[in-house]
Protein backbone atom coordinates (compact mmCIF):
# COMPACT_ATOMS: atom_id res chain seq x y z
CA UNK A 1 0.00 0.00 0.00
CA UNK A 2 1.57 3.88 -1.34
CA UNK A 3 1.91 6.21 0.90
CA UNK A 4 2.68 8.80 -1.62
CA UNK A 5 -0.79 10.29 -1.27
CA UNK A 6 -0.91 9.88 2.64
CA UNK A 7 2.27 11.96 2.80
CA UNK A 8 0.95 14.83 0.45
CA UNK A 9 -2.05 14.87 2.52
CA UNK A 10 0.58 15.22 5.74
CA UNK A 11 2.71 17.99 3.89
CA UNK A 12 -0.39 20.15 3.40
CA UNK A 13 -1.71 19.38 7.05
CA UNK A 14 1.43 20.77 8.22
CA UNK A 15 1.46 23.52 6.28
CA UNK A 16 -2.19 24.91 6.74
CA UNK A 17 -1.66 24.20 10.70
CA UNK A 18 0.82 26.63 10.96
CA UNK A 19 -2.26 29.57 10.12
CA UNK A 20 -4.13 27.79 12.60
CA UNK A 21 -3.90 28.36 16.40
CA UNK A 22 -1.70 26.12 19.04
CA UNK A 23 -5.20 24.26 20.29
CA UNK A 24 -6.10 23.26 16.50
CA UNK A 25 -2.80 21.56 15.49
CA UNK A 26 -3.03 19.72 19.31
CA UNK A 27 -6.40 18.20 18.33
CA UNK A 28 -5.67 17.54 14.99
CA UNK A 29 -2.80 15.43 16.70
CA UNK A 30 -4.92 14.09 19.25
CA UNK A 31 -7.09 12.37 16.19
CA UNK A 32 -3.99 11.39 13.99
CA UNK A 33 -4.73 7.70 15.03
CA UNK A 34 -8.80 7.42 14.32
CA UNK A 35 -8.58 9.59 11.32
CA UNK A 36 -6.94 9.34 7.70
CA UNK A 37 -4.70 12.66 6.30
CA UNK A 38 -7.41 13.38 4.00
CA UNK A 39 -9.93 14.02 6.70
CA UNK A 40 -7.78 15.57 9.01
CA UNK A 41 -6.76 17.82 6.34
CA UNK A 42 -10.54 18.20 5.35
CA UNK A 43 -10.72 19.24 9.12
CA UNK A 44 -8.30 22.02 9.04
CA UNK A 45 -9.46 23.18 5.90
CA UNK A 46 -13.11 23.46 7.78
CA UNK A 47 -11.60 25.35 10.77
CA UNK A 48 -9.72 27.85 8.68
CA UNK A 49 -13.00 29.06 7.00
CA UNK A 50 -14.72 29.41 10.59
CA UNK A 51 -11.31 31.59 12.27
CA UNK A 52 -11.66 33.96 8.89
CA UNK A 53 -15.26 34.06 9.75
CA UNK A 54 -14.26 35.62 13.03
CA UNK A 55 -11.97 37.98 11.56
CA UNK A 56 -14.20 39.22 9.09
CA UNK A 57 -16.82 39.66 11.33
CA UNK A 58 -14.22 41.50 13.86
CA UNK A 59 -14.44 39.23 16.41
CA UNK A 60 -11.31 38.80 16.02
CA UNK A 61 -8.89 41.50 14.46
CA UNK A 62 -5.22 39.62 15.07
CA UNK A 63 -3.84 36.91 12.62
CA UNK A 64 -6.34 33.67 12.72
CA UNK A 65 -3.76 31.70 14.00
CA UNK A 66 -3.78 34.08 17.58
CA UNK A 67 -7.27 33.91 18.39
CA UNK A 68 -7.78 32.82 21.85
CA UNK A 69 -9.46 30.59 23.73
CA UNK A 70 -11.44 32.77 26.27
CA UNK A 71 -13.25 34.21 22.43
CA UNK A 72 -13.87 30.71 21.61
CA UNK A 73 -15.56 30.52 25.12
CA UNK A 74 -17.75 33.79 24.60
CA UNK A 75 -19.46 32.60 21.35
CA UNK A 76 -22.82 32.92 21.24
CA UNK A 77 -25.75 30.79 19.90
CA UNK A 78 -26.20 34.02 17.80
CA UNK A 79 -22.85 34.39 16.25
CA UNK A 80 -22.80 30.56 15.59
CA UNK A 81 -25.92 30.39 13.73
CA UNK A 82 -24.56 33.73 11.86
CA UNK A 83 -21.53 31.38 10.59
CA UNK A 84 -23.64 28.84 9.70
CA UNK A 85 -26.03 31.12 7.50
CA UNK A 86 -23.09 32.38 6.14
CA UNK A 87 -21.77 28.67 5.04
CA UNK A 88 -24.83 28.28 3.59
CA UNK A 89 -26.13 31.27 2.08
CA UNK A 90 -22.98 33.09 0.98
CA UNK A 91 -20.39 30.39 -0.26
CA UNK A 92 -23.52 28.22 -1.24
CA UNK A 93 -22.80 24.95 1.21
CA UNK A 94 -25.49 22.76 0.72
CA UNK A 95 -27.51 21.64 3.73
CA UNK A 96 -25.30 18.19 4.18
CA UNK A 97 -22.10 20.23 3.70
CA UNK A 98 -22.97 22.58 6.30
CA UNK A 99 -23.66 19.55 8.92
CA UNK A 100 -20.10 18.46 8.18
CA UNK A 101 -18.59 21.85 8.75
CA UNK A 102 -20.34 21.89 11.99
CA UNK A 103 -19.92 18.64 12.92
CA UNK A 104 -16.04 19.17 12.50
CA UNK A 105 -16.54 22.49 14.75
CA UNK A 106 -18.15 19.96 17.27
CA UNK A 107 -15.71 17.91 17.63
CA UNK A 108 -12.80 20.27 18.44
CA UNK A 109 -15.01 22.33 20.98
CA UNK A 110 -15.79 18.64 22.59
CA UNK A 111 -11.99 17.92 22.61
CA UNK A 112 -11.34 21.25 24.13
CA UNK A 113 -13.73 21.16 26.91
CA UNK A 114 -13.59 17.78 27.81
CA UNK A 115 -10.51 16.01 26.84
CA UNK A 116 -7.82 18.37 27.06
CA UNK A 117 -6.27 19.37 30.25
CA UNK A 118 -4.06 22.60 31.48
CA UNK A 119 -1.20 21.46 33.84
CA UNK A 120 -3.63 22.00 36.84
CA UNK A 121 -5.70 19.55 35.50
CA UNK A 122 -8.75 22.00 34.04
CA UNK A 123 -10.45 21.81 31.03
CA UNK A 124 -9.25 24.47 27.79
CA UNK A 125 -12.87 25.36 27.86
CA UNK A 126 -15.50 25.77 30.42
CA UNK A 127 -18.53 26.68 27.59
CA UNK A 128 -18.86 24.65 24.90
CA UNK A 129 -21.26 27.07 22.67
CA UNK A 130 -21.37 24.16 19.95
CA UNK A 131 -23.13 21.85 22.11
CA UNK A 132 -26.19 24.02 22.13
CA UNK A 133 -26.24 24.23 18.12
CA UNK A 134 -28.46 21.64 16.28
CA UNK A 135 -27.41 19.84 12.64
CA UNK A 136 -29.78 20.76 9.85
CA UNK A 137 -32.44 18.57 9.35
CA UNK A 138 -32.60 17.50 5.93
CA UNK A 139 -34.87 17.29 3.70
CA UNK A 140 -34.58 14.27 1.81
CA UNK A 141 -35.36 11.26 3.17
CA UNK A 142 -33.25 7.90 2.14
CA UNK A 143 -36.25 6.38 -0.29
CA UNK A 144 -35.86 9.91 -1.79
CA UNK A 145 -32.06 9.56 -1.99
CA UNK A 146 -31.99 6.36 -3.11
CA UNK A 147 -34.79 7.46 -6.09
CA UNK A 148 -32.19 10.05 -7.48
CA UNK A 149 -29.64 7.68 -7.14
CA UNK A 150 -31.32 4.60 -9.33
CA UNK A 151 -31.66 6.76 -12.29
CA UNK A 152 -27.30 7.00 -12.49
CA UNK A 153 -26.28 3.93 -11.99
CA UNK A 154 -25.98 0.83 -13.37
CA UNK A 155 -28.98 -1.76 -12.72
CA UNK A 156 -30.21 -5.51 -14.25
CA UNK A 157 -27.95 -6.15 -17.86
CA UNK A 158 -26.16 -2.86 -17.63
CA UNK A 159 -23.42 -4.59 -15.36
CA UNK A 160 -21.73 -6.40 -18.00
CA UNK A 161 -23.44 -4.21 -21.20
CA UNK A 162 -20.85 -1.27 -19.86
CA UNK A 163 -17.77 -3.43 -19.23
CA UNK A 164 -18.44 -5.18 -22.46
CA UNK A 165 -18.57 -1.81 -23.92
CA UNK A 166 -15.32 -0.58 -22.25
CA UNK A 167 -13.52 -3.84 -23.47
CA UNK A 168 -14.55 -3.91 -27.20
CA UNK A 169 -17.26 -1.86 -28.49
CA UNK A 170 -15.52 2.18 -27.32
CA UNK A 171 -12.87 1.02 -29.61
CA UNK A 172 -15.16 -0.03 -32.92
CA UNK A 173 -17.51 3.07 -31.71
CA UNK A 174 -14.98 5.18 -32.88
CA UNK A 175 -13.26 3.53 -35.52
CA UNK A 176 -12.60 6.30 -37.75
CA UNK A 177 -10.36 8.02 -35.36
CA UNK A 178 -7.33 6.42 -35.51
CA UNK A 179 -5.94 8.41 -32.59
CA UNK A 180 -8.68 7.36 -30.01
CA UNK A 181 -8.72 4.01 -31.47
CA UNK A 182 -4.82 3.55 -30.28
CA UNK A 183 -5.59 4.93 -27.04
CA UNK A 184 -8.30 2.57 -26.53
CA UNK A 185 -6.17 -0.79 -27.56
CA UNK A 186 -3.24 0.64 -25.22
CA UNK A 187 -5.63 0.97 -22.18
CA UNK A 188 -8.55 -1.44 -22.69
CA UNK A 189 -7.73 -3.96 -20.66
CA UNK A 190 -6.40 -1.73 -17.72
CA UNK A 191 -9.41 0.11 -18.06
CA UNK A 192 -11.76 -2.70 -18.02
CA UNK A 193 -10.08 -4.34 -14.99
CA UNK A 194 -10.30 -0.60 -13.11
CA UNK A 195 -14.64 -1.05 -14.12
CA UNK A 196 -15.01 -4.26 -13.38
CA UNK A 197 -12.94 -4.39 -9.87
CA UNK A 198 -15.00 -1.09 -8.49
CA UNK A 199 -18.21 -2.80 -10.18
CA UNK A 200 -17.36 -5.96 -8.22
CA UNK A 201 -16.25 -4.96 -4.68
CA UNK A 202 -17.56 -1.08 -4.06
CA UNK A 203 -14.29 0.21 -3.57
CA UNK A 204 -13.52 4.05 -2.83
CA UNK A 205 -11.60 5.45 -5.85
CA UNK A 206 -9.03 6.38 -3.29
CA UNK A 207 -8.74 2.75 -2.68
CA UNK A 208 -8.01 1.95 -5.94
CA UNK A 209 -6.10 4.42 -6.84
CA UNK A 210 -3.53 3.43 -3.62
CA UNK A 211 -3.18 -0.23 -4.50
CA UNK A 212 -0.13 -1.77 -5.36
CA UNK A 213 0.37 -5.46 -6.50
CA UNK A 214 1.00 -6.96 -3.48
CA UNK A 215 -2.14 -5.63 -2.20
CA UNK A 216 -4.28 -8.73 -4.43
CA UNK A 217 -4.59 -11.94 -2.70
CA UNK A 218 -5.27 -13.96 -6.01
CA UNK A 219 -6.31 -16.90 -4.39
CA UNK A 220 -8.63 -15.37 -1.72
CA UNK A 221 -9.71 -13.01 -4.20
CA UNK A 222 -9.26 -10.08 -1.61
CA UNK A 223 -8.02 -6.28 -1.93
CA UNK A 224 -5.97 -5.12 1.13
CA UNK A 225 -7.17 -1.49 1.79
CA UNK A 226 -6.64 1.12 3.70
CA UNK A 227 -9.99 2.45 4.87
CA UNK A 228 -11.29 5.57 6.29
CA UNK A 229 -9.92 5.83 9.80
CA UNK A 230 -6.90 4.35 8.78
CA UNK A 231 -7.91 0.98 9.30
CA UNK A 232 -6.65 -1.73 7.47
CA UNK A 233 -9.05 -4.08 5.42
CA UNK A 234 -9.34 -7.46 3.15
CA UNK A 235 -12.14 -6.33 0.83
CA UNK A 236 -13.73 -9.22 -1.11
CA UNK A 237 -13.97 -8.75 -5.42
CA UNK A 238 -15.59 -10.92 -7.88
CA UNK A 239 -14.18 -13.58 -9.95
CA UNK A 240 -14.97 -11.82 -13.26
CA UNK A 241 -13.21 -8.72 -11.73
CA UNK A 242 -9.97 -11.49 -11.15
CA UNK A 243 -10.71 -12.95 -14.24
CA UNK A 244 -10.06 -9.26 -16.14
CA UNK A 245 -7.37 -7.86 -13.46
CA UNK A 246 -5.56 -11.00 -14.55
CA UNK A 247 -5.69 -9.95 -18.60
CA UNK A 248 -4.20 -6.50 -17.36
CA UNK A 249 -1.90 -8.29 -15.44
CA UNK A 250 -0.86 -10.06 -18.36
CA UNK A 251 0.08 -7.14 -20.21
CA UNK A 252 1.24 -4.64 -17.69
CA UNK A 253 4.75 -4.60 -17.81
CA UNK A 254 5.57 -5.24 -21.53
CA UNK A 255 2.63 -2.70 -22.46
CA UNK A 256 3.89 0.06 -20.50
CA UNK A 257 7.48 -0.61 -20.14
CA UNK A 258 7.48 -0.85 -16.14
CA UNK A 259 10.59 -1.38 -13.78
CA UNK A 260 9.91 -4.27 -11.72
CA UNK A 261 10.70 -1.65 -9.07
CA UNK A 262 7.06 -0.60 -9.42
CA UNK A 263 4.56 -1.92 -7.13
CA UNK A 264 1.81 0.12 -8.55
CA UNK A 265 -0.99 -1.58 -9.81
CA UNK A 266 -2.64 0.68 -12.21
CA UNK A 267 0.02 2.78 -13.80
CA UNK A 268 -0.37 5.60 -17.16
CA UNK A 269 1.81 5.46 -20.19
CA UNK A 270 5.02 8.20 -19.74
CA UNK A 271 3.82 11.19 -21.45
CA UNK A 272 6.38 12.74 -24.16
CA UNK A 273 9.95 11.22 -25.23
CA UNK A 274 10.90 11.95 -21.22
CA UNK A 275 7.86 11.04 -19.55
CA UNK A 276 7.88 9.23 -16.54
CA UNK A 277 5.74 6.14 -15.93
CA UNK A 278 3.58 6.63 -12.86
CA UNK A 279 0.97 5.47 -10.86
CA UNK A 280 -2.62 6.14 -12.46
CA UNK A 281 -4.32 9.25 -10.17
CA UNK A 282 -7.49 9.62 -9.24
CA UNK A 283 -8.29 12.23 -11.14
CA UNK A 284 -7.30 10.17 -14.44
CA UNK A 285 -9.86 7.42 -13.36
CA UNK A 286 -12.53 10.15 -12.99
CA UNK A 287 -12.09 11.08 -16.45
CA UNK A 288 -11.61 7.58 -18.58
CA UNK A 289 -15.19 6.78 -16.48
CA UNK A 290 -16.34 9.83 -17.97
CA UNK A 291 -15.36 9.50 -21.12
CA UNK A 292 -16.65 5.73 -21.63
CA UNK A 293 -20.20 6.78 -19.24
CA UNK A 294 -20.55 9.46 -21.83
CA UNK A 295 -20.18 7.35 -24.89
CA UNK A 296 -21.86 4.71 -23.29
CA UNK A 297 -25.31 7.27 -23.17
CA UNK A 298 -24.87 7.63 -19.50
CA UNK A 299 -23.14 10.87 -18.69
CA UNK A 300 -24.48 10.92 -15.05
CA UNK A 301 -22.19 7.59 -14.18
CA UNK A 302 -18.98 8.58 -12.17
CA UNK A 303 -16.92 6.16 -10.30
CA UNK A 304 -19.10 7.02 -6.62
CA UNK A 305 -21.52 5.66 -8.86
CA UNK A 306 -19.98 2.96 -9.74
CA UNK A 307 -19.47 2.11 -5.96
CA UNK A 308 -23.50 2.53 -6.17
CA UNK A 309 -23.87 0.07 -8.34
CA UNK A 310 -22.51 -2.49 -6.61
CA UNK A 311 -23.95 -1.57 -3.21
CA UNK A 312 -27.36 -1.96 -4.89
CA UNK A 313 -26.07 -5.50 -7.00
CA UNK A 314 -25.27 -6.79 -3.39
CA UNK A 315 -28.24 -5.73 -1.64
CA UNK A 316 -30.41 -7.18 -4.28
CA UNK A 317 -28.48 -10.25 -4.49
CA UNK A 318 -27.21 -11.07 -0.53
CA UNK A 319 -29.58 -9.13 1.04
CA UNK A 320 -27.52 -8.74 4.30
CA UNK A 321 -26.99 -4.78 5.63
CA UNK A 322 -24.02 -5.35 8.04
CA UNK A 323 -21.94 -7.62 5.75
CA UNK A 324 -22.45 -4.74 3.02
CA UNK A 325 -21.68 -2.32 5.69
CA UNK A 326 -18.09 -3.76 5.84
CA UNK A 327 -17.81 -4.34 2.70
CA UNK A 328 -18.10 -0.66 1.88
CA UNK A 329 -16.78 -0.05 4.72
CA UNK A 330 -19.19 2.44 6.18
CA UNK A 331 -18.58 3.67 9.67
CA UNK A 332 -22.66 4.12 10.17
CA UNK A 333 -25.06 1.25 9.31
CA UNK A 334 -27.37 4.35 8.14
CA UNK A 335 -25.64 5.34 4.93
CA UNK A 336 -25.81 2.00 4.16
CA UNK A 337 -29.26 1.80 4.52
CA UNK A 338 -30.00 4.13 1.61
CA UNK A 339 -29.51 0.96 -0.75
CA UNK A 340 -32.11 -0.83 0.75
CA UNK A 341 -34.65 1.50 -0.81
CA UNK A 342 -33.97 1.36 -4.28
CA UNK A 343 -35.41 -0.81 -6.89
CA UNK A 344 -37.33 -3.04 -3.82
CA UNK A 345 -39.44 -4.57 -6.17
CA UNK A 346 -41.01 -6.92 -3.40
CA UNK A 347 -42.75 -3.00 -2.20
CA UNK A 348 -43.49 -2.38 -5.79
CA UNK A 349 -45.34 -5.94 -6.51
CA UNK A 350 -46.67 -5.47 -2.90
CA UNK A 351 -48.44 -1.72 -3.96
CA UNK A 352 -49.35 -3.79 -7.18
CA UNK A 353 -51.15 -6.15 -5.82
CA UNK A 354 -53.26 -3.83 -3.58
CA UNK A 355 -55.28 -2.85 -7.34
CA UNK A 356 -56.21 -6.23 -7.99
CA UNK A 357 -59.34 -7.74 -7.36
CA UNK A 358 -59.24 -10.19 -4.15
CA UNK A 359 -60.41 -12.91 -6.35
CA UNK A 360 -57.34 -12.73 -9.00
CA UNK A 361 -54.37 -12.85 -6.66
Amino acid sequence: MTNDAQQQHYKKLQTLLKELPWYVEEYIHHKRRKLSAASLLNYAHDYKIFFNWLHAEHLHMDEIKNVPLDLLESLTVQQVEGFLSFLQYQLNNKEITVNRKLSALKSLFNYLQNIAETRDLKPYLNRNVMAKIEFNELKDSMETIANKMEGKILLGDEYESFRQFIAFEYGQLFKDNKKIVNFHTLNRERDTAIVSLILGSGLRLSEVVNLDLDDIDHSKFTARVIRKGNKEQYVYFSKLAMDDLQEYLKIRVERYKIDKTNKALFVAAAMGPKGKLRRLTGRSIEKLIEKYATAFGKPSLSVHKLRHSFATRYHAEINDVPKLRRQLGHSSIQTTMIYTHISNDDLKHAVDKMDIPKDDV
